[in-house]
């Protein structure tokens, strides 16, 4: 009996390691470059984040110590958070943030996916030639000068909608949940269609509960777009009361400019003679810009394999 289940488990064994026969055996060689490329990778990743977030713990005297980002912490404090989270710019700028990604991605989802199902059909009202025109604008603009202009004219300039409606579209989103809708749910579509299902029922009972994964997908590509932008802010939001926090990370950060109300002066912000470092507020607002995607973030990964694949290669 007890050989007859070792012979079992054996055979369990052998099938999970069968290869096709054009696949080679991996060599050890090939198995240590692999765990050397991984590792690779997650040290490119893993070390910059880490240093900003030991450099946003760090007192002032750690960073005079290391001479700049600290990577080996040396005394924790949490001062800089504190003044960021009381700092009234910050704040603002970060609640302006959050409602333009979550308005943003409502608005840009709904757009798409009526776009996607509407462009589902190959024998609707000028399928091809909307498709087409689509298509052409993924390589071709009418340059800065008269997006600035178009979007004055209406009325955008110094409006927060400026921030949303410019880049509500993603004619790339559109095209992958095009082809998911085309091809995970035809055969429910022409099934609710026989029943007497109209458009509007068939897309909210049929396409989207069955389009689960390429939505999640595609409300995470919004939803990064709409927390990372700042561009739109540096052309139509003159002052920084509506800017949205990555504009206030890209001009007190990147740019070095001394914070308002965070007790910074371009003195000590080069000198190291302040009680809270500089340059530890500037890696906690990097840090606070970071913790939301990497919050969302895994809730939806589990979807974007199979929501990217199923769009991008049928169809």
């Amino acid at each position: 009996m007890s050989s007859t289940v070792l012979e079992q488990a054996a055979s369990r064994r052998k099938r999970r390691t069968d290869r096709a026969a054009w696949e080679e055996p991996p060599t050890a060689l090939g198995q240590a470059g692999k765990g050397a490329a991984i590792t690779l990778v997650l040290a490119v990743v893993l070390i910059p984040l880490w240093t900003i977030v030991v450099t946003s713990l760090s007192p002032q005297s750690s960073i005079n110590k290391a001479g700049g980002l600290v990577v080996v912490p040396d005394g924790i404090t949490f001062a800089a958070y504190r003044r960021i989270l009381d700092n009234e710019l910050v704040m603002h700028s970060l609640w302006v943030s959050i409602w333009t990604t979550v308005v943003g991605t409502v608005l840009s989802l709904v757009a798409t996916i009526l776009c996607a199902y509407g462009l589902v059909y190959p024998r609707s009202f000028a399928h091809r030639t909307i498709l087409g025109l689509l298509i052409v604008t993924m390589f071709f603009n009418g340059g800065l000068i008269p997006f600035f202009l178009v979007v004055t004219e209406l009325g955008g300039y110094n409006q927060y909608w400026s921030l949303i409606v410019p880049a509500s579209i993603s004619v790339f989103n559109i095209i992958v949940m095009r082809g998911f809708f085309a091809n995970t749910a035809q055969e429910l579509m022409d099934a609710a269609k026989v029943d007497g299902a109209g458009h509007w029922r068939t897309l909210w009972s049929v396409v989207l509960p069955t389009s689960k994964p390429v939505v999640a997908v595609i409300a995470l590509f919004y939803g990064v777009g709409y927390w990372n932008t700042w561009f739109n802010a540096l052309l139509f939001l003159p002052g920084n009361d509506k800017w949205p926090l990555q504009m206030v990370l890209y001009t007190y950060t990147y740019r070095g400019n001394p914070m308002p109300n965070t007790g910074m002066t371009a003195t000590g912000q080069y000198y190291g003679h302040q009680e809270i470092a500089p340059l530890a507020i500037q890696m906690a607002v990097v840090v606070l810009t970071l913790v939301p995607i990497l919050v969302v973030y895994p809730f939806i990964q589990r979807h974007f394999a199979k929501g990217m694949l199923l769009g991008a290669i049928k169809g």
